[in-house]
């Protein structure tokens, strides 16, 4: 089993001028030292509007700027919105493939549909069509990153010229991709589209036995990929509470917070996902935390939920995952401790993580082996895309003219002529310099 973390940039209240700059700052100097310690790969989530729970806006900027102080670590999107109305399709093909090739190909591909009323209404995108909107637009990104050029779509929620869509990414056919999935029945869907299973949901290792055992019965029996090229994997989140690995139980548990912010994200994901009615800009969700962690102390923290404790404790748990088959472990960060944050990581790292580094290295080898005939199988279902012929005579060019008003966007083609003519008057003054000064007009 593989460990990975998984960052949100919450931004808790209350706000300095520069707590921001540091909530980003602080998390790449994490991503470094978990590039350092052998963490498999950070996944960052996109997120839009969800105050204080997540300020993760713009993904792939931030891992950009992580490909450039790490060699090794993976980089995930957990996720990237697929509706169109978030992310069209060319654009999300351009930045992956930009971020693969800025990262030496170390992109993990992770899409979703995007779930709260702030974002889909946001966005205006109707969630009883974001499903279907999600399938059309990542097929559609996926041909931008494998076809020279795109041959164009016109799609039920996206329309879509031919183009040759550059930069293409250096994993080839295109990076892993991967499925957000918070129920069964969405863990088994990734398995028949053969896309990674990115688990979201707080089970406990034992509850993700049947998931795994499933979700590859469903794999062998069933897929017909999505992509160009499978990707047969189980992730879990690892638990509802942060990691924090210390000496002593009372020490890791003590770093969480003097409110105890390990249980900030599950509060967050209620608040958004369920209970909580947003005033943007006003509502003030860590003081609404923090009431209820003072209501009840369990809402911050409780045992046997997540990663915190000593090193033995943290091994146990990994153990747990382990034995339930899942091929990647994804851990939770507190928000508001990076001291303890960094110091828990570098324990982690030294005590607990090199072990099941080793034991991981056999796991994948086997898994594989086993999967290779089913992959066989899968590939050789997956029907042709259907995708139109190109044109051999297409072209496109000229002066942008709307097809509604008629209207031409000629402020380009304006300020051309308006710098030919400055060019011509420069010139013409050069030459009456140089006749003044009697010398020959070149």
């Amino acid at each position: 089993m593989k460990i990975s973390l998984f960052l949100e940039h919450p931004v808790p209240r209350p706000w300095s001028e520069d707590k921001e700059r540091k909530v980003f700052q602080d998390a790449l100097d994490l991503v470094e030292l978990a590039d350092e310690v052998g963490i498999h790969c950070v996944w960052i989530t996109e997120h839009h509007f969800l105050e204080e729970y997540s300020h993760s806006s713009a993904p792939e900027i931030f891992l950009a700027a992580a490909s450039q102080r790490t060699k090794n670590i993976r980089l995930g999107h957990g996720i990237m919105h697929m509706p169109p109305n978030i992310n069209h399709p060319f654009r999300v093909a351009e930045r992956i493939s930009t971020l693969d090739l800025v990262s030496n190909g170390r992109v993990e591909f992770g899409t979703g549909e995007a779930s709260t009323v702030a974002e889909l209404d946001g966005f205006r995108v109707d969630p009883g069509e974001k499903r279907a909107m999600w399938d059309e637009a990542t097929r559609a990104t996926l041909r931008c990153m494998t076809e020279t050029p795109f041959t164009g779509l016109e799609g039920k929620y996206v329309s879509m010229p031919a183009r040759n869509v550059i930069p293409k990414p250096v994993q080839k056919p295109h990076p892993p991709l991967w499925l957000a999935c918070t129920r069964p029945n969405t863990t088994y869907l990734a398995a028949e589209l053969g896309m990674g299973a990115l688990g979201f949901s707080f089970v406990s290792p034992e509850d993700m036995t049947d998931r795994v055992v499933k979700y590859y019965e469903t794999f062998e029996e069933k897929c017909t990929p999505l992509g160009y090229e499978v990707n047969p994997k189980m992730l879990a989140i690892g638990g509802e509470m942060p990691l924090m690995c210390a000496p002593t139980e009372e020490q890791a548990v003590a770093a969480l917070g003097a409110v105890s912010g390990g249980g900030f994200f599950g509060f967050g994901i209620m608040y958004y996902y369920n209970f909580g009615m947003h005033a943007p800009g006003n509502t003030d969700l860590w003081g609404m935390y923090a009431g209820a962690v003072g209501a009840d102390p369990s809402v911050g923290y409780g045992p046997d939920r997540g990663p915190v404790g000593t090193p033995d404790m943290l091994r146990a748990w990994c153990q747990r995952y382990e034995a339930a088959g899942v091929d990647e472990c994804m851990f939770l960060l507190n928000p508001d401790s990076h001291e303890a944050t960094m110091e828990s990581l570098e324990l982690f790292g030294k005590e607990v993580l090199p072990e099941i580094l080793e034991r991981d290295e056999l796991f994948a080898k086997e898994r594989a082996a086993k999967l290779a005939p089913a992959i066989d199988r899968a590939m050789a279902r997956r029907p042709p895309d259907n995708a139109p012929a190109l044109d051999p005579d297409y072209k496109f060019g000229g002066v942008p003219t709307s097809s509604v008003t008629g209207k031409t966007a000629d402020e380009a083609l304006i300020a051309i002529q308006e710098m030919a003519a400055a060019q011509e008057r420069d010139a013409k003054r050069r030459a009456a310099s140089l006749e003044n000064l009697g010398r020959p007009v070149e």
